[in-house]
């Protein structure tokens, strides 16, 4: 029996749910779903036994809610931006439930405290962390409704409740021939006292989970999922913003007469950053704000270069820095080297590039707020817009839509393209819906960036070609400078600037240092965060090492791991299945990289061709992943391969560079991502594991980068220090 941790918590939320019912807002369940049991089908193997109580749905607790027609509908507290939270999530309620998966309907979750992520306390999607801080939350929702639709069939029987059986949807009692199915005892199970205690399933009993199942954000490829851009409202108007041309520039005056010349165009508004133009058509505010006459105050704008901030980087990077891990002698592993090897690594700036820009809509009557978009940052959102509007957090009404990407740009602290959209509709003034849209070049060039930076690395081979010393210093902007998260900033280090950087292997010295920069250039968290260089640097650097120590690159990583099973087992597994050590044609070579983060072992294998033009293909990518308990291992191979075309993005094409301050990228034609011809065969291996699950959306991404590097280090004996590499070696 396990006594309640979070089921306890989410009942307290059916109130709310009953309202919604009874209001008008909450979900329409009229469907009768493939799977679901109807009284013709079943008599053919037993007795329809149920109380006829026609009713509102039984609304279990703040996650599950059972229709008359046996729909479960599940609350998903998670934005579904293609990572399988709808899938997942569901997964682990029916599990317990034991419904049939088919009457299952996933449902975004509205913006309320009952549907925070336990890890943050607040509402909010990252950190691959979706499944893992609702793994028993979830199933215990599941097991409480089971718990009171078994209860309500005892009662209507009159039979013992551990004679009763659920399968499928199905509940039944092999005594006495009789069955029911959940949505004929719905209105007699609300009316059940709730457990103080439910018992979970053996991983041994699972029937749902670690099965490949029907993904349920469905409606992706025939054009039925809704997302931003599909909101349509009576009177809505669409907005767009001229922001300012270089990071720090503020307005300084505008001439709107041309612009509201143009047909369709309703109102011109200056804003904090920049200047709004609101129309009846996205197009006809685009050629309005074409048509503004604007001027700009740029005394404190930033015009510096990328080529200088990488100057000013590497030399801070000679000198010590900020301390984060500090472990032995380093000076005399140094002092007593046989061999020194040091190597500075370059990374660029970021954009997200998501492919649903961002965008946003509002309705505002002076009192309360409704807002629709692809919301990953529920809580934030919702309090920082109350405060611009000046209202309370309850009278923002937030409806989550499916999100096209986001990679973290949606999960900002400062809220930035949704309270653009909030100080559009509060200076308008009028109660008509508002949609924000971002173009693509607005994306590119007034968003948020994952940092660049520079790593120093330094190390000391012993005799025996074993690393006796490791130093690292770190140059970049913190992240979390600025923002609700600063106090995760200790001792002057950004844990989201070093995450990753402490290697697991058995290394008797090392020390880890970073220097935080200052620029007017936003930062953020980009998929999988600090790891996103991290990794590369220090997994292409072992492969430097491995080399001058003449060593194989696999038994280099293996020999320093033996306290580290679950590194060992994913290079182990990779390492087999990418026939490493194996002959390979002239051209070819292979690389390999290991790297835990979100607490998930990844480790890749990447097989590349080299012409002799120097034009290099990225031929295979074989992938081992250890994520404990492996939900869904569809959506799990889905995320590595996703996670792996992404991590080859930046390592081989994508980069954002400065030109005087001003942005020489704009959208895909320069900043370019992988296409689907460069895109390499990927083989994804899942480590078997009764271990509690961690999440997938990001731990495949860091890895792709040091393995390709190693790959074509292999090839031609050139390390690659600099990202992007480029498509010639």
């Amino acid at each position: 029996m396990k006594r309640l941790k979070h089921a306890t918590k989410i009942v307290t939320r059916r109130a709310f749910l009953r309202k919604s019912f009874q209001s008008g807002t909450g979900l329409s369940l009229a469907l009768m779903l493939p799977g679901c049991v109807e009284p013709e089908d079943a008599t053919k193997t037993a007795a329809i036994d149920a109380p006829d109580m026609a009713g509102t749905p039984f609304v279990a607790n703040a996650f599950v809610t059972i229709g008359q027609d046996s729909t479960v509908t599940v609350q998903i507290k998670h934005v579904e931006m293609g990572q399988g939270p709808y899938t997942g999530l569901a997964t682990l309620v029916a599990e317990e439930l034991d419904a049939d998966w088919d009457q299952v309907v996933a449902v975004a979750a509205p913006a309320e405290p009952a549907y925070h992520n336990l890890h943050w306390g607040m509402q909010a999607t990252g950190g691959s962390s979706a499944i893992t801080n609702s793994f028993e939350q979830m199933r215990e929702a599941g097991a409480v409704a089971r718990y009171m639709l078994v209860g309500a069939a005892s009662q209507y029987w009159d039979v013992p409740a551990a004679k009763i059986e659920v399968t499928r949807g199905v509940i039944s009692h092999a005594a006495s021939n009789r069955q029911a199915s959940f949505g004929e005892l719905a209105s007699l199970a609300a009316e059940q006292a709730l457990p103080d205690f439910v018992t979970l399933k053996s991983p041994k009993d699972f029937v749902l989970i670690g099965t490949t199942l029907s993904r349920k954000d469905i409606g992706k490829t025939d054009g039925s999922a809704v997302f931003t851009q599909d909101i349509q409202l009576p009177n809505m108007l669409t907005a767009v913003v001229a922001h300012p041309p270089r990071y720090g520039a503020t307005l300084a005056s505008f001439d709107a007469t041309a612009a509201k010349e143009l047909p369709g165009v309703v109102d011109v508004l200056a804003l904090d950053n920049g200047v709004a133009v609101l129309a009846r058509t996205f197009w006809q505010a685009k050629q309005a704000r074409d048509a503004l006459d604007v001027s700009w105050n740029e005394d404190n704008a930033f015009v510096q270069s990328s080529a200088d901030l990488f100057a000013h980087y590497r030399q801070r990077a000679e000198t010590p820095g900020d301390s984060w891990i500090k472990e032995g002698d380093l000076a005399a592993a140094f002092e007593g080297a046989s061999q020194i090897v040091e190597a500075v690594y370059e990374v660029p700036f970021l954009a997200h590039a998501t492919m649903e820009p961002m965008n946003c809509v509002i309705q505002f009557n002076g009192t309360e707020a409704e807002f629709w978009y692809g919301c990953q940052f529920q809580t934030v959102d919702q309090a920082q817009a109350a405060q611009v509007l000046g209202i309370a957090p309850e009278k923002v009404k937030i409806n989550t839509l499916l999100a096209g990407g986001s990679f973290g740009r949606r999960a900002n602290a400062h809220s930035d393209y949704v309270l653009e959209t909030t100080q559009i509709a509060k200076a308008h003034g009028k109660s008509v819906p508002i949609k924000l849209v971002w173009t693509r070049e607005d994306d590119t060039n007034a968003g948020y960036f994952r940092p660049m930076y520079v790593h120093r690395l330094k190390a000391a081979l012993d005799d025996a070609g074993n690393i006796a010393g490791w130093q690292h210093r770190i140059v970049g902007q913190s992240i979390s400078k600025g923002t609700m998260f600063e106090p995760m900033i200790q001792n002057g280090v950004d844990p989201q600037t070093v995450e990753g950087a402490h290697v697991p292997y058995a290394i008797p010295a090392q020390e880890v240092e970073t220097h935080a920069v200052d620029l007017p250039v936003p930062v953020l968290w980009w998929r999988s965060v600090a790891s996103t260089h991290t990794a590369y640097v220090t997994e292409a650097f072992i492969d430097e090492l491995a080399a001058a120590a003449g060593r194989d690159p696999l038994e280099f990583r293996m020999s320093m791991l033996d306290d580290q099973p679950r590194h060992q087992q994913v290079l182990a597994l990779a390492a087999e299945k990418a026939g490493w050590g194996s002959p390979l044609p002239s051209g070819r070579a292979r690389g390999i990289a290991v790297h835990q983060s979100f607490g998930t072992y990844v480790a890749e294998v990447a097989e590349v061709s080299v012409a002799e033009s120097g034009d290099y293909k990225v031929e295979k990518v074989t992938c081992a992943v250890d994520c404990g308990i492996a939900v869904n291992p569809d959506v799990i191979r889905a995320q590595m391969e996703g996670g792996i075309g992404f991590g080859l993005s930046p390592a081989m094409l994508s980069e954002i560079t400065f030109e005087n301050g001003a942005m020489v990228q704009s959208s895909f034609h320069d900043y370019k991502v992988l296409r689907i011809n460069q895109m390499p065969d990927i083989d994804v291996h899942i480590v078997p594991s009764a271990e509690a699950p961690t999440g997938v959306g990001e731990p495949s991404t860091p890895v792709a980068a040091p393995a390709l590097a190693n790959a074509l280090f292999a090839a031609t004996s050139i390390p690659r220090r600099k990202l992007p590499i480029g498509l010639k070696v």
